[in-house]
């Protein structure tokens, strides 16, 4: 082996040696540091969605192709409704879920451990009926209020979803007694055949335009959508229910479908996350939500949502993050799983950094302490064998060792940078030599 990369090899051992202890407490911080940041989200994630074919059934499966993209399982749990969302979230069943506004009480909100990902749509409140029934009640032009529907029978929705306790509300402010009206809770689908078959006379659910059930039921001959009048009155009397319009022709323009402009009472419906789902996930669905609530609806603007103001819920601060400033820097260059584990762990490697700097000073004197430890250490033994010549000892004997001495120097390798004090030693061990001959 060539001298020069020996000498190389044995200066960096020296340096790995004398940095070693540093490099073994940045690995154990940096352990640490991840054990507590825990940056890298789990890879299952299951979110609350509605009943089979319902606008919460199809965003969550939009949600999941999104989350696909980054290597995400998103496990859909169907449930009865935006009621049925929240038991499940509050017994850890899920971990996001969608949720109608109104559905729980503030008084309760906060206890429950819940934050939200913002408002993601509108959701009005759809009340299908029967022309053939409204004729039959002397309103041929159609129906405009909740207290002409006395003696009729309807549909208020499944157990479960957030619009029977709605429609009880409503019932309670317009003064109806729900005794003069044949209720039913069945679930969308078996209440659309019934409503279709003549056995119902009318059916109401909350449920985002994009519901296959209300595509259906506006171009359905003989089923009209009611007019609320009162719209603005309703929206004054319950803060979470807003007034929209559906325009005329917006479902059909060639059919004219609807024939008018339509006014309706909605709620917004947001994406609700337990608090023990993990930071990185909250992100990854609030730009899913940005890329599929964005765009201009029925109801909205482009940009409108999702939308963060005015929550029922503890807006979650990483989706107001995401929903304010958009998609973080490193992940427009970076994959997902990189650039997360960046943004979680710089602030704890920066805190590292400023611990390690101020030790990292020991490093250079000890690397030198070693690297002229291997001259000095033999000075005690130069020293030795002078003062044994100076004590009358047999020269013979003192110059075989001064021999072995210098046959051990002559082994040392030390850096170029070092080399004046191997040359010192070797000088001193012929200056002891030269004062045995003349002893």
């Amino acid at each position: 082996m060539p001298q020069a990369f020996r000498t190389t090899l044995l200066s960096l051992r020296d340096l790995l040696v004398s940095a070693g202890p540093l490099a073994l407490l940045a690995l154990a911080l940096l352990v640490l540091a991840y054990a507590w940041l825990d940056p890298t989200p789990p890879r299952r994630v299951t979110l609350a969605t509605g009943p089979a074919q319902s606008a919460y059934d199809e965003f969550g499966k939009r949600y999941r192709q999104a989350l696909a993209a980054n290597n995400i399982e998103v496990v859909l749990l169907p449930s009865q409704g935006s009621s049925d969302n929240l038991r499940l979230l509050r017994e850890g069943r899920a971990d996001l879920g969608f949720v109608q506004g109104g559905s729980n009480d503030r008084a309760t909100q906060e206890e429950n451990g819940l934050a939200s990902l913002g408002s993601l749509f509108v959701e009005p409140v759809w009340l299908f009926y029967r022309e053939q029934a409204a004729r039959q009640r002397g309103a041929a032009a159609g129906f405009t209020s909740l207290t002409q529907l006395e003696g009729l029978r309807l549909n208020v929705g499944s157990p479960g979803s957030g619009v029977p306790p709605l429609m009880q509300k409503l019932f309670e402010a317009n003064r109806i007694d729900p005794s003069r009206l044949t209720l039913s809770q069945l679930g969308e689908t078996p209440a659309t055949m019934a409503l279709l078959a003549g056995d119902i006379d009318a059916i109401v659910f909350a449920s985002a335009p994009q519901s296959l059930m209300v595509q259906m039921l506006l171009q359905t001959p003989g089923i009209r959508l009611m007019d609320f009048a009162q719209s603005e009155a309703y929206s004054r009397r319950f803060p979470f229910l807003s007034p929209v319009v559906l325009p005329r022709g917006v479902v059909d323009l060639s059919r004219d479908l609807p024939p008018a402009d339509l006014r309706l009472v909605a709620t917004t419906t947001a994406l609700l996350a337990r608090e023990q789902t993990h930071p990185a996930l909250v992100q990854l669905f609030a730009q899913a939500a940005m890329d599929l609530h964005s765009p201009a609806g029925w109801f909205n603007r482009a940009g409108s949502f999702p939308n963060i103001e005015h929550s029922e819920y503890p807006v979650s601060r990483e989706a107001e993050r995401t929903i304010r400033g958009g998609r973080p820097f490193l992940q427009r260059y970076l994959s997902f799983w990189l650039a997360n584990l960046v943004e979680r762990m710089w602030l704890a490697l920066g805190i590292i950094i400023a611990i390690l700097l101020p030790l990292s000073r020991i490093v250079p004197p000890l690397y030198e302490f070693r690297i002229r430890s291997r001259v000095f250490r033999w000075y005690g033994q130069l020293r030795s064998l002078e003062v044994q010549l100076q004590d009358g000892a047999d020269p013979a004997q003192v110059a075989r060792e001064l021999d072995a001495l210098e046959r051990k120097v002559a082994g040392i390798n030390v850096p170029l940078s070092y080399a004046d004090e191997l040359y010192a030693l070797r000088n001193n061990i012929s200056l002891v030599r030269r004062r045995l001959r003349e002893a």
